[in-house]
Order: C-alpha cells, then structure tokens, then sequence
C-alpha cells in the first residue's frame, strides 16, 4: 500500500544510471506516492543512452536543469566538448525532444498544488537557492535572500524544491520549507564562477522524501549504496579523470 501523502524528489542524475536504477528501487521499496525530478537529467561522462531508457518508461514530473537547457541550445563552446557531444548524441532526437517539452518550474501537479519545483530558483537555473559560495564551500543564505528568489512564483506554497547545487539542505522561511534533496548521480564538482566546490562527502546516491505533518513538512535525506566504482570507470573510459575521483570518493 502505497504512502499517500509521501513525495520522493531527485534531482541531478547527470545521466548515471547506475545511481538512477538504486534510487528508483529504494524510492519503490519505500512506496512513496508521488516521485519529483529537478533536472540536470542526462549530461556527463557516464549511461545518458541507459539513464533516458528508464525515464522513458516512466511518467515522472519533471523540469528542465541548466545542462539540459545547454543540451538544446548548443553552442560553439559547447560543440567542441566531446561530453556534450556524447550526451547529446546518447539520448537521440527522442530524449531531446523531451527535454525540449519540460517546464522550467512547475507549481505541483492535481494532487500537490501547493508545492513549487525548480532547478536553481524559479527565475535562474544557474542560481543557488539555499547556497551562497562566495568563500569557496557552501553557506547557508539567509531566508531573505531565499524568499526574494522563490516569490511571487511561492505564494500559497508550502513547499519549494530546488536542486542544482548538488548539496542536502533544508530550511523553512516565513512558513515556506525549502529543500535540495541533493544529487542522484553526481556528489561533488568544482565551478570557477565563482571558483568554488560542492562535496556531499561520501560517494552515495542522494535523494529525499517528504511527508507532510500537522507542523509542516518531515524531510528524510536518503543516501543509497550502488556500485560507484563501475561508475567511476566508465567515467575514466571517457576522459573523465575528474569525474572519476567525484565519483568514488563524495569530495571535490
């Protein structure tokens, strides 16, 4: 018997299958009523091709992440990325014509108006939401910084999910839970703007369940084991050195 009140969210698969596949049967075996996917979905060194095989088959809401919007737009300096190649290639004209249909933000769906999805925050899916790295690592930002980037679109929410920064966090701003569930398939990377690293700390895959409560909303950082090491490999097989120690160690 299904939890009906349960909302499972992932976020970041970046197109690791492997990490998918543990997910979905852990997020199954805990019988969570509705599943949420925060984008970020196929790119990276890994199994986009085998990643889009399992969405394909499922019927999960789902938003558009910066790197799957970089997978429509292109560019130059994209063309010559052979990761953006590969990707973009694994998952065909079907995958990207999926992609091409997802929102960027999403207000629930018929069963959970009240909850607000998007990758970064609703107007910036390059923007941290519950993140500022100004001195390189993660701080919390303040709750009115955080409710600056998510109203108007969060009026009458309860719940805003964000992904994007790759890093577990809650907090509940003027009666507004925040939450990034982490990420599926990617624990750690370093960005150069600003320069910075994001490290989960172990090589687990991440993701999150709520459950509503007569306080608010009960959030459970769930870390599930696969086999990182196959997954690191393949990242090597495909010049991913960085990709590689990210991978199986959880740190930047």
């Amino acid at each position: 018997m299904k939890r009906h009140n349960s909302i499972a969210v992932l976020s970041d698969i970046h197109g690791n299958s492997l990490a998918l596949e543990a997910v979905l049967n852990d997020v199954a075996h805990r019988k969570c009523a509705t599943l949420f996917n925060l984008g970020d979905i196929f790119y990276g060194p890994l199994d986009p091709a085998g990643t889009w095989d399992m969405l394909n088959r499922l019927h999960i809401p789902t938003i558009l992440g910066n790197q799957d919007r970089v997978l429509l737009e292109g560019g130059p300096e994209w063309e010559a990325n052979p990761t953006f190649t590969r990707t973009r290639d694994a998952i065909g004209p079907d995958g990207l014509n999926w992609l091409a249909s997802l929102p960027p933000s999403l207000t629930g769906t018929p069963d959970t108006r009240d909850i607000l999805l998007c990758h970064g925050t609703p107007g910036n899916d390059t923007r941290y939401l519950l993140e500022a790295v100004t001195t390189g690592v993660p701080v919390q930002r303040p709750c009115e910084a955080i409710l600056e980037d998510v109203l108007p679109q969060a009026a009458g929410c309860s719940l805003v999910l964000a992904g994007h920064s790759h890093h577990p966090g809650q907090v509940v701003c003027d009666g507004i839970t925040v939450v990034n569930p982490g990420s599926v398939g990617l624990p750690a990377y370093d960005d150069d703007t600003p320069p910075h690293s994001m490290a989960a700390g172990s090589p687990h895959a991440q993701y999150a369940v709520l459950t509503p409560s007569a306080s608010g909303w009960e959030c459970d950082f769930i870390s599930v084991e696969y086999d990182w090491k196959a997954a690191a490999v393949l990242a090597r097989q495909n010049d991913r050195e960085d990709w590689a120690q990210w991978l199986s160690t959880g740190m930047a």
